[in-house]
């Protein structure tokens, strides 16, 4: 018998960029731990299980929890897109390092919590009560086993970032409906009905109006509509141009 017996991981390129310099190959050869399940070998790699699909050994596929032979060579994939949510349509948490994404993701109609000043329990409070997928580049936060849905955003600029989330979730888009600053659903207004919270030039220049059901704040097609409007387009090109 080997007096060291070791297990193989083939790690496919999407998930290299997880683990230790010295791991990057496609093979990772470890020492075999009796102990040790594929969950924690993954995990202690580097490698959040809400970034990993199926997990195969020859032809059979295994949980997270099975323990592997010495001398096993085990395959991990990545999940496939898009992917299954707790709900649906997606509802989607992120943490404090992505605001601009979250009034991206509103502006697109999505249900998006954030608050800029969350600590990481009420964090996983919050995803787990509201059936919300956390999205954070925080790998801390994925090692949590008491997380029930997470994602792990590997872009860094927030136009790549909403490209990644949309691919990964495919969650309907209902551009306008949702207010940027707060997630509540906007409603149309009349002119009249939100006069007086209105500048005189404003009101002199536009007449097409919603308002927050939350936060009661009060929006225009103003001087970034044209910014917001290509980000709309982007997302989805034949979105019809409502405030």
């Amino acid at each position: 018998m080997d007096a060291h017996p070791t297990i193989t991981l083939h790690v496919p390129p999407d998930l290299r960029f997880f683990l230790p310099p010295r791991h990057r190959g496609a093979r990772v050869h470890l020492p075999h731990d009796p102990d040790a399940t594929l969950g924690h070998t993954l995990q202690s790699l580097g490698i959040p299980l809400t970034e990993v699909g199926r997990i195969g050994i020859g032809e059979a596929t295994v949980a997270p929890d099975h323990r592997p032979a010495p001398g096993d060579t085990i395959s991990v994939d990545v999940p496939s897109w898009p992917q299954n949510a707790p709900t649906d349509p997606p509802r989607l948490l992120l943490d404090v390092h992505l605001g601009t994404l979250a009034r991206r993701l509103r502006l697109l109609g999505i249900d998006t919590a954030y608050d800029n000043d969350r600590d990481d329990p009420s964090l996983l409070a919050q995803a787990n009560a509201e059936q919300r997928i956390l999205l954070t580049r925080d790998r801390g936060l994925l090692f949590r086993r008491a997380l029930h849905a997470g994602a792990h955003v590997r872009a860094q600029h927030t136009d790549a970032q909403l490209h990644e989330v949309l691919a990964r979730f495919a969650p309907p888009l209902h551009p306008w409906t949702r207010c940027p600053a707060c997630n509540g659903l906007l409603y149309p207004v009349t002119p009249e009905q939100v006069a007086h919270r209105l500048e005189p030039g404003t009101r002199a220049t536009y007449d097409t109006f919603a308002q927050c059901n939350d936060c009661e704040r009060v929006y225009w097609p103003g001087a970034h509509h044209d910014d917001l409007r290509q980000i709309v387009r982007r997302a989805l090109p034949d979105t019809p141009d409502r405030p």
